[in-house]
């Protein structure tokens, strides 16, 4: 009978499938420092961002046959070195490519409309300085028409261009892989469109937008930093729901310090789970904690993808 861990949980319907398939899966977070002893006893392991899987920790659990990530990015995993010992590595990029998108455009509706900056001063100043909010909240501006830019062009920034096509807006994309094609546009009641697209550089993409959304892996260094920030247009806003590490945090301070940048939305962070103080109580930066896929309809499609992958695996 083999035996699952799914150590950063799984949803209830991917828990189902897999049982009803015959496996046995036990949801019981173990902590990092107690995975070697416990992973002696299973024959996979499902994980999410939290649990990170090494070489150190795949060298002595040699049992290990499938390591299974629910969600997108696999930085937490050594997946070459994994793959080499013989150990399966699956992940879902699909399933939660929406709710990081319209996660990308809660950011960008709060930062042109002030939401991040009120929502902290309305309950302290509101009753008092009413008519002081009203005027200094007075000079949003509207999504539509202006120029989104996407920065990686994958499942999920292809998903945030035909959320931004949606509101009307323009579209810039870049991704290291030029390509040309469609996305294809589908609305309520069945009526759908085909809208071209042709990637461009990443230049471009920095110099003509009014708002950047990144959706790369992690990388070496900074995809955005000072010197990027200074080719971009005054006022622009920022949003990273992708990875930690791909904003250089303390250039985007001193841009938003310097007007340069009017807002930053940030879902991901240097240093989690303790990013620095500066960026958390910065006024001009809308923040979530790490939650681009924590929707119930992305856990779902998550855990029922995950548990196909794992199914399909232990089936050969």
């Amino acid at each position: 009978m083999i035996k699952i861990l799914a150590n950063d949980g799984i949803d209830p319907i991917g828990k189902k499938l897999l049982e009803e398939a015959g496996f046995v899966v036990d949801t019981e977070t173990v902590p990092q420092d107690q995975l070697v002893e416990a992973l002696k006893d299973y024959d996979a392991i499902t994980v999410r961002s939290a649990t990170k899987l090494r070489q150190d920790l795949i060298d002595q659990v040699p049992n290990l046959k499938l390591i299974g990530r629910g969600g997108v990015g696999m930085d937490n995993i050594d997946v070459d070195y994994a793959r080499s010992k013989g150990v399966a590595v699956v992940n879902t990029p699909a399933a939660s490519s929406l709710s990081v998108a319209e996660l990308v455009f809660a950011h960008l509706f709060t930062g042109v409309r002030f939401l991040h900056d009120s929502n902290r001063k309305m309950p302290v100043e509101g009753a008092v300085k009413f008519n002081a909010l009203k005027k200094a909240y007075a000079g949003g501006i509207e999504l539509q028409g202006k120029t989104m830019g996407i920065i990686g062009f994958g499942r999920i920034g292809r998903e945030t261009a035909k959320v931004a096509l949606r509101l009307g807006m323009k579209v810039l994309a870049y991704d290291l892989n030029h390509s040309v094609g469609t996305l294809p546009l589908t609305f309520e009641g069945g009526a759908s469109v085909e809208i071209p697209f042709e990637t461009v550089s990443l230049d471009e993409v920095i110099a003509n937008s009014d708002f950047i959304s990144l959706h790369t892996p992690f990388a070496d260094r900074p995809i955005l930093g000072a010197e990027e920030f200074a080719k971009m247009k005054q006022g622009a806003g920022v949003v990273n729901c992708s990875r930690g590490g791909t904003i250089d945090e303390e250039a985007l301070i001193a841009a938003l310090d310097s007007g340069k940048l009017a807002f930053a939305g940030l879902d991901v962070f240097d240093n989690e789970p303790t990013p620095s103080t500066a960026i958390l109580q910065h006024a001009k930066i809308s923040l979530t904690p790490h939650i681009g896929a924590a929707t119930n309809e992305a856990q779902e499609r998550i855990g029922t993808e995950l548990a196909s992958l794992i199914i399909a695996h232990f089936s050969k």
